[in-house]
Formats: C-alpha cells, structure tokens, sequence
C-alpha cells in the first residue's frame, strides 16, 4: 500500500489559496476532494492561516498536506499538495503564480525613473526641462529602486482590480492539479494573448443574444441542403 502512495505522479498540486490579512479567501482553487464542501474548505483556510500568518517559515505540514506559502504586504499565497509531495515542485508553483502577478500587475505602472527624464519640468519647477542636476539624478535614481523593490510585491487592492488577470494565469500553471507551467514570463505573455479575446462578462446581453441569433442562423443554413435533399 505504501508503494502505491509513493508512486509518482503528476497530479502535484491540491489546491491553491490566496488569503488577506484577516484570513478570508480572495482566491481559492481545490483540484481533488480533500475538502469536498464549502464548508470544510473555509475551514481549512482558517486553521492554515491561523498556523502560518505569524510565523517566518515557508513550509508547514497541515492536517496530513505540505503547504509552502509566502506573504506580500496585505495577502497571503498558499501551493497545497499531499504531504509526500516534493516541496521543490510546490515552491515552483508558488514563486511562479507570484512572479507572474507581480509582473501583470506592475505593467500598468508608470516606472519614475523614466517620466523624471521624459518630464523633468513637473518634478521640479525650477530645474530646467533639458537639464538635470546631479542631486536631481540621485533623488531619481533613489525612487526608481524604491519603484523596482516595490513592484515585488502584491497588494490586495490591485489584485481585486484584476481578478481575471489571476484566474487566467493559474490556469495557465496548473489544470487539474498538473503543474503545466512554472516560468512567469510564459504565462504573462499567454495570459496577455488570451486577454485580447473579450471575455463574455464583459458583453451586453445584446451582443450575447445577437452572437446566439447568428449561431442559430448558421446552423440552420448548414442543414438546408440535407432538408432538401431528404
């Protein structure tokens, strides 16, 4: 039996969680059974932030499962697999679903360094647009490294901004609890090539009923002439 238990396989992942700073669920994906209802999975969440939320590690061994997590400001990311699972493969998931977050989320923002150079005029009303002092430099340079640690992490707020962003890049990670994934500069560039499709929340309900029409219409065309011909 225990055999069977260690052979492997690529069912990796249980379930991928990100919490806030109160333990309540932002996300939360389970890929087996382990926690069948709502009700055990909120649960669950609660006791794994409870264990985890004040401590330094990255690893922990709950209710029979491997857990690696990591914090950002004001959320908490959790990669759950069994607990004879490599914890080199969970880590993957996790850096890969952050870093890739990361990356999704900071795109939008607008890196000082270069709106000082491009723009000195509005940084300072006595510097001159064409010339930037030495002290000037240094303030810049100051806040672009505080721009390039910043955008590291990932923040509640932003992420609730984009929410579809997130869905689709842990899909593009794991599906089914397989790992199909685990460099960030992958999945970024997918999850941009499937985010140029509109999605359907995004549609009125004329446009969904118009796309329904054309369908009905095309099917029904398709099968004129085998009406005819019976």
């Amino acid at each position: 039996m225990e055999a069977l238990i260690l052979e492997p396989s690529l069912y990796t992942v249980k379930a991928i969680l990100i919490l806030d700073n109160d333990g309540d669920r932002l996300f939360a994906k389970y890929y087996d059974d382990t926690y069948p209802s709502v009700k055990e999975q909120k649960a669950f969440e609660k006791n794994i932030f409870n264990k985890t939320h004040r401590t330094d590690s990255e690893i922990a061994l709950l209710e029979g499962l491997t857990v690696v997590y990591k914090s950002s400001i004001d959320l908490y990311f959790y990669v759950i697999g069994s607990s004879y699972e490599n914890e080199l493969m969970l880590m993957a998931v996790l850096n890969c679903l952050f870093d890739s977050l990361s990356q999704m989320l900071s795109s939008s923002q607008v890196n000082p360094v270069q709106t000082a150079i491009r723009h000195p005029e509005q940084n300072s009303r006595r510097s001159r647009p064409h010339k930037i002092s030495r002290a000037n430099g240094s303030d810049f340079l100051r806040k672009g490294m505080i721009y390039f640690l910043a955008r590291k992490n990932v923040e509640k707020r932003a992420l609730l901004e984009n929410m579809e962003g997130l869905f689709l890049a842990v899909d593009e990670i794991v599906d089914g609890g397989v790992i199909l994934e685990s460099d960030p500069q992958q999945v970024v560039h997918r999850v941009a090539l499937r985010g140029e499709d509109v999605p359907l929340t995004e549609q009125t309900v004329s446009q969904v009923l118009q796309s329904a029409k054309e369908q009905i219409k095309w099917s029904l065309l398709r099968r004129i002439p085998t009406l005819i011909l019976a």
